[in-house]
Order: structure tokens, then sequence, then C-alpha cells
């Protein structure tokens, strides 16, 4: 039997918050963090919720995290706004930054924020979904560590290079997807490696080149991308576009400046934010009818929409709380120096 634990949205956010401040990280800085990695959590992102605090200790107690980090926002141009992290988390750039680019985009039709010098650890949709919301449509892209091979090669060149993109919905949920150019998010590789669970054939190689099941082995040699060649073509995509045009680090100079400290990726990242109702005038309503037609076309065949499951996820994290592996649980409450734990966490024992 795996036993779990049950906590609420507030009790999660309350244990990220523990978990960040023993670790130095407090303010406005703490609270961004925590409020990513509760949504991933509350969505059933198990790869990017309450699980990621154990990076984001990691990366603190390294030293490597500006714990003092104060992001500066430059108005480079009319559709460009630059945040300089100061090596803080990009969550935290993020908010600071985006407000402008907003303005920028309700302006201008079109807006780019760009990050520099930021530590990523989180999915992308927590960023570009509130935009959605907002009536925006919005592309977001960021490299990582050196993990993934090209296609036909058999070492890490590659980060797992995300892409994630939302278009706003006037009636229902944000239209969003969010998925790595590698095989699987190497989160959920590790998570595997924690279970004792193997992974699926056709996404690693083991430090030989050789195709692996072992989550170990895996995280020791290389990721395969999605797609063979495309995904390939994809990640080279993303490394080129928040990297270089960015005048920030691609995923190989990511890793070779982590040193081996196994710290969050360093890195830049693109968000470009689409006005529909700068680039439509008075035809917005008839063009966005036309995207819910073709919505209304993909599940009419009883297909899925992206995001659908997290969706669903989300409204029994709203009613019932959120549950997770009482050994991950005891490592967070380890994090907090042994701090008492809720009084109405509730235990649970589930088959393995």
């Amino acid at each position: 039997m795996t036993e779990t634990v049950t906590l609420t949205l507030a009790e999660a956010g309350d244990l990220c918050l523990r978990v960040l401040s023993d670790a130095g990280l407090d303010g406005r800085h703490a609270e961004v963090v925590a409020e990513v990695i509760v949504a991933g959590q509350r969505d059933e992102c198990h790869s990017h919720g309450l699980y990621r605090l154990i990076g984001c200790a990691h990366a603190l107690a390294s030293g490597r995290i500006n714990r003092a980090a104060r992001p500066k926002v430059t108005d480079l141009a009319p559709s460009i706004v630059k945040v300089d992290a100061d090596f803080g988390f990009s969550s935290y750039a993020y908010a600071e930054g985006i407000g402008l680019a907003l303005d920028k985009a309700r302006s201008q039709g079109i807006a780019a924020l760009v990050i520099n010098r930021c530590y990523h650890f989180s999915a992308l949709w927590p960023e570009i979904e509130p935009l959605a919301e907002q009536g925006f449509a919005a592309l977001a892209l960021t490299p990582s560590h050196s993990w993934v091979a090209p296609a036909g090669g058999t070492k890490p060149l590659f980060g797992t290079n995300p892409i994630a993109f939302a278009w706003p919905r006037a009636d229902n949920h944000p239209f969003v997807f969010d998925f790595a150019t590698s095989a699987t998010a190497r989160g959920e590789i590790e998570l595997h490696r924690r279970a004792g669970k193997t992974i699926a054939p056709g996404l690693a190689l083991d430090c030989d080149g050789r195709p692996t099941v072992d989550p170990a082995e895996a995280l020791r040699g290389a990721m395969l991308t999605f797609g063979g060649h495309k995904g390939s073509a994809l990640s080279t995509m993303v490394e080129l576009l928040a990297g270089p045009l960015l005048d920030d680090m691609i995923s190989m100079e990511s890793k070779a400046f982590d040193g081996g400290l196994g710290v969050t990726p360093c890195h830049g990242e693109l968000i470009l934010i689409f006005d529909p109702g700068v680039f439509l005038g008075e035809a917005l309503g008839k063009n966005l009818a036309r995207a819910e037609m073709l919505f209304d076309a993909i599940v009419g065949q009883d297909a899925r929409l992206p995001s659908q499951r997290r969706y669903e996820a989300r409204l029994r994290s709203l009613r019932g709380g959120v549950t997770i592996p009482r050994p991950l649980y005891n490592e967070l409450v380890a994090l907090t120096n042994g701090a008492a734990e809720p009084a109405n966490v509730r235990e649970q024992r589930r088959p393995a």
C-alpha cells in the first residue's frame, strides 16, 4: 500500500511558503514561486507541482539563486519589454514585467516579454493561461539544460525546450497547450525513478547511446525528442529564439554554467503576446466565433482538446484538495526544519 496525504490548496500554499522561507526566500519572490507550484499541483501536473519544491530548495541552498533579486524592467522598444531577473526565479521577473508587456500588446497588437538571467523551474502554461483569460493569445518558449539528444544523435545537446500556446475563449476555458520538445518531461522521468517504475520505451538512451527504460539510466544518459527530426527541429528553434535572439544562454551553455551542481537551469525566456482586438478590430467577434467552430469540430469527433484533463483536475482539486505521496510530503516537511504538520492534513492509503 502507498500512503498519501491530502492538502487543501491553502495548506499546499502554506507548505510552499514554509519550504521557501526556510530556504531563505521571502516576500514577493517567494509568493510568485509558490503560486506557480500550487497551480501545477492543483491541475495534477505532478512533475511541476509540490515535487518542484525539492529542486527550488536545492537551488537556493547552492547559493546560485539570488535571494535578494530585484528584477529590472526595461522598456526596450514599442513592442519589447526586457526584464533582467538578477539571477532570481523566472516567475518573479515575469510578474514584474508582464503588466507593461500587456500595455504594449494593447497598443501595438503584439508584444514580446524577454526575460534574461533567470532560473526557470516551472511549466509555461501558468504564465500564458492568465493572458488568454484576459483576451490575449500568447506563445512562450524557453530552453533548459542540455539533457536531450538531437534526432540521430546519442549525446545530450538540447534542453527539454518547452513550447506553450494559449488562445482566448469567451465562454470556456482558454485553449492551451504546453509540451516539451523532448519525448517526455524530465520531471516525469525523475518521478518514475522515485517511484521505482520503468519508463516507456522510446523516451531515452543510456550513457552508451542504447535505448533504455530504466529512469536512472535515462537521467544519466540522454532523453529523446518527440517525433524524431520534427521535435529536433522545433527544439533547435527554441534554442535560437530564447537564446541568441535574447542574448542569453542556450541549453549546453546553461549546463556548463551549472558546473555540476544540479541546480535549476539558468537562461532566458521569450513570451509573445497578441491582442486579437487590435489585429481584427470590428471583425473580432466574427473570428473568435470561427475559432469556436474549429474547437467544436474537434470535440465533435470525440477528440480531446489540450488541457481538458487539466481543467477537470482543477475542479477536483478545488473541491477536494490535492493528494501527494506520504514520502514526498515527509520530505517537504523536513525542508521546513521539521515544522509541525497542519492539523487537518488527511492521510489515506491506496494500492501500490
